[in-house]
């Protein structure tokens, strides 16, 4: 069963992730990867957040976190199109766009999926706080 949810969430964040793909470059047309730079990034906020606190409330399926975690978010991010992007770029003589794509994306990842974490723990002793006055 759980093969089964992750698959179907590699299926949705791979459907996500080609329609970014198509929106961005409905508007952008330079040569930086600007598509996969959104994709790595929002994946990178989404999986710090839903990893310390969607997944942390109580009740969550274990299988659901994976098929959102591993399935839609791992599907949706995608490292080999950013390595060949950048082999792209310097194939391209064009150094200095594939530094600073590499250098947004690994800083820009970490600030992101910090963000995500920082707000997913902050979201989570607000619930746990619900929870208990409730009780």
């Amino acid at each position: 069963m759980i093969y089964l949810l992750v698959g179907l969430g590699g299926i949705a964040g791979a459907c996500l992730r080609y329609s970014v793909g198509l929106w961005t470059s409905s508007f952008w047309t330079g040569s930086f990867p600007a598509a996969t730079l959104f994709a790595n990034l929002a994946g990178s906020f989404l999986l710090g957040w839903l990893t310390e606190y969607v997944f942390k409330i109580k009740g969550f399926p274990p299988h659901f976190a994976a098929a959102i975690g591993t399935g839609l978010i791992g599907a949706f991010t995608t490292f080999s199109t950013f390595s060949f992007e950048n082999i792209q770029l310097m194939i391209a003589d064009k150094w200095e766009t594939a530094i600073m794509y590499t250098l947004s994306s690994l800083i820009g990842g970490y600030l992101f999926v910090s963000s995500g974490y920082h707000l997913g723990r902050k979201m989570l002793s607000q619930h746990i706080a619900r929870t208990a006055s409730h009780e």
